[in-house]
């Protein structure tokens, strides 16, 4: 019995505690050594409860405290990422310190800030960035670029663009450094981006890697478009780009004689006169100075030049063109769409095709969705088939009004689901452990309670109870104590029928016997 009694107690005790405790959710995730401990630390001293998982790495506590914990934690820098960030520089001591060791301080600083900063990145568990920041040597014209390694630990695969981005990260942190010169690689020793790599490759990647990114952007474009009119999963999506990687320069002049434009003018015009006396005699007369025309008419000579000159410019055009790599010439697309599924009568699933006005509306979509160019040669195709895989499930309308607010979310279910074994588990323990205990606790009573033989009837043979009575007051453990009495009242009145002598001599011994 005490043992019995000790396990109900404990089980009892275990189910409400369960049922009181709080849900618990995750604090943080991916957490290192010293952070879970430092995180711990500071649980314990405000008294939460907390769990841990995952070796330590994953820290759970009551899902009603979590916002108010990490705004306290945060408040603490608390987790700082596993590694030393500018947090260093918060020392007292760094007066005494050399310039060496400011540093050497500061390297660190700088790898364990971009560490963290690359940690924030999707699908990355942790990294560890190593940088070389040389020194530029005495009388040297020249500076050596610095450069960078990356050590990941990722969480499937990395996409192109997350890798160059990280490149980028790391080169826009770092004064002087340039993306090619970053090298990344994961924890299986796969090389990720080489950091002797070119500027076309540090900047956009290969021409496959673009012409891939390309056209996986323009596949889920079009395939989001097309599934938000079919539905989800009725529709193939098959892209195909055709790119130029040819780089073109090129240079054209042009010359319009027509436009002619005048440059300079130049005009130049002369005149001079000749005067002529005495028909050109010569005469003493005519050369004593002061001397007078004497009677005879002078003659003048007059001669003008006229000189222009004018200088024409012919119009003339240079034009430089400059065509880069990765110019798309053509795109290909080829939608396939399945038709509609409805159910009969009889619970049966029916195909029924799209009708054509459907088709060409999902082409416009489809043309507008690509920038579809005619002249470039593009070509959109539409074809309604049907899927070898039926849906087993017909969409139907989600419910509204008062049903549409019972949304529960993944949490709610499994609390529901927690409180519904506990509660089957109470109910089994009481079937089967409390109840065949009441039973033989109360299958004594009625024994007890039974009165004694009269000792006035010692003639009277003990009659058997009846098999009915007797057997249904020992079995049926519900009967109460009343149901007991009135037993023993029926059994007297039996015994009191069949030998009325004795029980009117037995009254008068009561009556006769002084109170």
């Amino acid at each position: 019995m005490a043992a019995v009694t000790l396990a109900l107690v404990g089980f009892f005790g275990f189910v409400i505690m369960r049922v009181t405790t709080p849900p618990m959710a995750t604090l943080f995730t991916d957490l290192s050594y010293e952070d879970s401990s430092a995180i711990i630390k500071d649980l314990e001293r405000q008294g939460i409860p907390y769990e841990m998982k995952n070796e330590g790495s994953v820290i759970q506590v009551p899902k009603d405290k979590i916002t108010r914990l990490r705004m306290k934690l945060a408040e603490g820098g608390l987790p700082k990422g596993g590694g030393i960030g500018y947090e260093i520089f918060d020392k007292s001591d760094a007066l005494g310190s050399t310039s060496f060791v400011q540093n050497i301080n500061h390297l660190r600083a700088l790898e364990g800030e971009l560490a963290r900063t690359i940690k924030a990145i999707d699908r990355i568990q942790a990294a560890r960035v190593h940088l070389v920041l040389p020194e530029r040597p005495l009388f040297s014209r020249e500076t050596p670029e610095p450069s960078a390694s990356i050590v990941l630990r990722v969480r499937g695969a990395l996409e192109p663009q997350q890798v160059r981005a990280i490149r980028h990260i790391v080169a826009s942190a770092v004064n002087g450094m340039k993306a090619q010169r970053v090298s990344i690689v994961d924890e299986s020793g796969q090389l990720l981006a080489n950091g002797a790599a070119g500027d076309g490759a540090a900047d956009g990647g290969s021409g496959d890697e673009r012409r891939a990114s390309f056209e996986k952007r323009m596949r889920d474009q079009v395939e989001t478009i097309v599934s938000s009119v079919v539905g989800s999963g009725r529709a193939r999506v098959q892209l195909t780009a055709d790119f130029d990687y040819n780089k073109i320069t090129q240079t054209s002049d042009k010359f319009d004689p027509e436009g002619r434009v005048l440059r300079s003018s130049q005009s130049r015009e002369e005149s001079a006169a000749t005067a002529n006396a005495n028909d050109g005699q010569v005469t003493v007369n005519n050369e004593l100075p002061g001397a007078q025309g004497q009677g005879g008419a002078t003659a003048k000579d007059q001669s003008k030049k006229s000189e222009e000159i004018n200088n024409y410019e012919i119009s003339r055009v240079t034009k430089t063109e400059v065509t880069e790599a990765g110019r798309v010439n053509r795109i290909s697309v080829a939608v396939l769409v399945d038709g509609s599924y409805t159910k009969n009568d009889k619970g049966e699933v029916v195909y029924a095709a799209r009708a054509k006005e459907d088709l060409d509306r999902i082409a416009t979509l489809v043309r507008s969705a690509i920038g579809f160019d005619q002249k470039r040669g593009d070509q959109v195709e539409i074809v309604n088939l049907r899927f070898a895989d039926v849906p087993s499930v017909i969409p139907t309308d989600a419910p509204k009004g008062f049903l549409g607010m019972f949304q529960f979310t993944k949490d709610d279910i499994m609390y529901f689901v927690e409180l519904g074994v506990m509660l089957i588990l109470g109910i089994i323990v009481v079937f089967m452990v409390v109840r065949p205990l009441l039973k033989r606790v109360l299958a004594a009573d009625p024994a007890a309670a039974i009165p004694a033989p009269l000792p006035a009837l010692p003639e009277a043979a003990p009659a058997p109870a009846p098999p009915q009575i007797a057997a249904t007051s020992m079995i049926d453990v519900a009967q109460v104590q009343g149901q007991v009495h009135a037993q023993s009242v029926h059994r007297v009145g039996e015994l009191a029928d069949r030998n009325p002598n004795e029980t009117a001599t037995i009254i008068r011994q009561w009556l006769s016997e002084p109170a």
